[in-house]
């Protein structure tokens, strides 16, 4: 049975956040016919990071080519690729005023390179055409392709993203066309062909895993020198996604955060509602204020 959303995280949810920033986000974004990850999954921190002004950028359309069933993203097997995509999401990058721009993607396995090549136009639009300091990125996992990961790292990006998203007993139902070996042997190549680009991978809870279970994966990701981690509670975002089986604690939160840090993560961001990238700037400036 699907459980009751704590109070604790539901008034967090629903705090009055300033209506005319999200108003003034929400109009640049959908003046370029832009996709985001925060509506497009019903992010719970979407009012929140709206009002903001910032948001993450979803690209190559709003339709993956997997039906992972944690996900509201929408399927489709073949979609339209917007070749201006990249000019569109570096002129609201400018009129945002971001200092840090976050790019994620839907997995694309119908197109030759995974998308990878229009994900390296944008980070190069966005270095080239604003004043934007960092661009990250989270990426699908191109199905392992490194010629395709090559091509994003190449492209001047400072963060490379990819998540774990999940334990490893738990792939089959929750990422059944992933894998957790390939996933893991992407952050480790890119650690190792690029060691000044900084890796980072995240991952839910709630979703039936054990301590132990968060230990391990905890344990992987540190073995490919990660350096940023983050750690958020599932929310299921619709009836027809996987329900929640547990509402973790928000002590576990912390006894995550102190185990990663522990095993040699040094940027680890735990709490209920912290979701890949949210906060990314603020997680990423507090990072560097600390070295």
């Amino acid at each position: 049975m699907n459980q009751r959303i704590p109070s604790h995280i539901r008034n967090e949810i629903l705090k009055i956040k300033s209506r005319k920033d999200i108003y003034s986000t929400s109009k640049i974004i959908k003046e370029k016919g832009l996709n985001t990850v925060c509506s497009s999954s019903r992010c719970p921190n979407l009012n929140l990071c709206f009002s903001n002004k910032t948001a993450t950028f979803l690209m190559l359309g709003d339709k993956c080519t997997r039906q992972c069933p944690f996900c509201n993203i929408g399927y489709d097997e073949k979609s339209y690729v917007d070749m201006s995509e990249p000019e569109n999401i570096a002129y609201a990058v400018k009129a945002l005023k971001l200092n840090h721009a976050v790019i994620t993607m839907v997995a694309r396995d119908d197109i030759y390179d995974g998308g990878a090549s229009i994900i390296a136009a944008a980070v190069k639009a966005i270095k080239s055409g604003t004043n934007c300091k960092i661009v990250e990125v989270l990426t699908s996992d191109f199905m392992g392709n490194k010629n395709s990961i090559n091509v994003v790292f190449d492209s001047g990006v400072d963060i490379f993203g990819h998540n774990i998203e999940t334990v490893e007993k738990l792939y089959d139902t929750v990422r059944p066309q992933s894998s957790y070996a390939r996933s893991l042997g992407i952050l480790d190549f890119v650690k190792k062909e690029r060691p000044h680009i900084q890796t980072k991978s995240g991952i839910m809870v709630g979703l039936g895993e054990s301590k132990d279970d968060v230990f391990k994966t905890i344990d992987d990701i540190a073995s490919v020198n990660v350096d940023f981690m983050t750690i958020g509670q599932y929310m299921r975002p619709s009836v027809k996604n996987i329900e929640v089986k547990e509402y973790v604690p928000l002590k576990m939160f912390i006894e995550y955060r102190e185990y990663a840090k522990n095993k040699g993560i040094k940027n680890v961001f735990s709490a209920p509602l912290v979701r890949s990238s949210f906060g990314a700037e603020k997680f990423y400036n507090n990072s560097v204020k600390l070295q």
